[in-house]
Formats: structure tokens, C-alpha cells, sequence
């Protein structure tokens, strides 16, 4: 009993899924529709970043900006090129204190998506202001739900939902404009190798470091007395004072 319900659920899904597709086909193959895509006239910003490059290892670089903050560009790809001087560098090339500027192109261009869709048949029932079933011109019905303030083309007058008659033919176009916004960016990067160290003057004195010597002084000796001079007045001399003081001696005995 239970396989037998199985079955006949498998077949009811099966036939819901063919008729389903079947009608999407066939609404399908009624239904024109026709795409458009309308361009207006674009706006164009530019925006200049700059610079100088203070540190270079591998693929990382930093950057200092012109309002001093620092921007970390980690894992630089091997393709990313800098022009400097015409010559196109890779990230190996760059050297501390290049001077770096990035210009970015911004192009925003405004579009518009016209979608129209059109279909035409014989009114067979309608229900306003829902849904109306259209014959199509193989013989099937086809039902089409009405949009708001949706309008049909019958024998060139314009009617809405309300109007709409059993085995009227109608001609109904449905219009759809989407907006949609286009941006694209460009962005060129230049550089400026730093400038060369300055060389040296080309007259430069140079500086000779001579040592002087500090004055010694030395100690000079006593002049010594000649050598020419004889010990012999000086004996006499002696000899004189004792002669001198014997008669000094003997004067005064004979006075006392």
C-alpha cells in the first residue's frame, strides 16, 4: 500500500514538473523581450597621493605621506611597476628617500537598462486588475498577471485592465528602465630617485698634526771658584791672628 502511494505521489510531482515546464517554455517562446543599455556622458575625478619611501625590504615598503602618516604596503607584487625617468622599476628597484606619486583616475559613467517586454493574444478571461489568460497564436492559454497601471494596445486604443473583453486581440508591452552606475579607476605611479651624496671640495686644506716638543728646563750648577787660587794667605792669616792674641795675653800679665 505504502509503495503503491509512493508511486502515485512520484507521477502527480513528476506531471506537476512537466506541465510547469512546458508552460514556462511555451511563455517563454510568446514573450519578446528586447534589452537596451543606454551610456551617458561620464564624470571624471583625479586624485593625487605623494610621498617618500623610508623603508625597503623584500616585497614590504613603507611610505611616508605629505601629511606624515605612515602607510604600510606589505607583499608589493613582483608586478607592480614604478615609472621613474621613463624607465619602468619593479619593487627590488626602489630605494630609501624615492620620492613616490599616485595618481588615480576615477571615471563613474551613469547607464540606464531598458528591458521591454511585448506579447500578443486573444483576451479568454481576465480578472482586473490581477491577471488576465491570453490564447497565443499556437492555440495555448497563457496567464499573465497585470501590473500597475499596466496598459493594453486594442485595435490602437489604449485601455487598462477594466476594459479588457473576452476575444479582444491585445497588444501589451511592458517597459522596465533600470539605472545602473559604472566605475572604473586608472591609477599610474611615478617616482624620483633621491638625489646623489654631494662629492668633496676640490681644495680641501688638510690638516697636518705636528708635534712639538715641550722646553726642558735644566738646572744649572754653582759657578765653580778657579782652581788658579793658593791655600797660603789663608796660613798666614791664621798665623797673624795667634801672633796678635799672644801679645794681647802677655800685655795683660805685666799690667796686673
Amino acid at each position: 500500500m505504502n509503495l503503491r502511494t509512493n508511486w502515485t505521489r512520484a507521477c502527480l510531482v513528476f506531471m506537476v514538473a512537466a506541465v510547469c515546464l512546458a508552460f514556462t517554455l511555451s511563455m517563454n517562446a510568446q514573450v519578446q523581450t528586447k534589452t537596451e543599455t543606454t551610456t551617458h556622458a561620464p564624470t571624471v575625478t583625479t586624485q593625487v597621493k605623494r610621498g617618500e619611501i623610508v623603508f625597503v625590504q623584500g616585497n614590504s615598503v613603507v611610505v611616508k605621506m605629505e601629511d606624515g602618516s605612515l602607510r604600510h604596503f606589505d607583499n608589493v607584487p613582483e608586478s607592480a611597476r614604478v615609472t621613474v625617468d621613463g624607465k619602468q622599476l619593479g619593487v627590488h628597484d626602489l630605494q630609501v628617500g624615492m620620492k613616490v606619486e599616485k595618481t588615480i583616475t576615477t571615471t563613474t559613467t551613469p547607464e540606464t537598462i531598458t528591458t521591454v517586454q511585448s506579447v500578443t493574444g486573444k483576451v479568454w478571461q481576465v480578472t482586473p486588475p490581477l491577471s488576465v489568460i491570453l490564447t497565443m497564436e499556437d492555440g495555448k492559454n497563457q496567464q499573465f498577471k497585470i501590473p500597475k497601471g499596466q496598459k493594453f494596445n486594442v485595435n490602437g486604443q489604449s485601455l487598462d485592465a477594466w476594459g479588457l473583453k473576452p476575444g479582444m486581440v491585445v497588444n501589451a508591452t511592458k517597459v522596465v528602465e533600470v539605472p545602473q552606475t559604472v566605475v572604473t579607476q586608472q591609477a599610474k605611479l611615478t617616482g624620483v630617485m633621491p638625489p646623489p651624496p654631494p662629492p668633496p671640495p676640490a681644495d680641501v686644506p688638510i690638516l697636518v698634526v705636528e708635534e712639538v716638543a715641550a722646553p726642558v728646563q735644566v738646572a744649572q750648577a754653582a759657578p765653580a771658584l778657579p782652581k788658579t787660587a793658593s791655600p797660603l794667605p789663608l796660613v798666614g792669616l791664621l798665623g797673624l791672628l795667634s801672633l796678635a792674641s799672644s801679645l794681647g795675653l802677655r800685655t795683660a800679665r805685666k799690667s796686673r
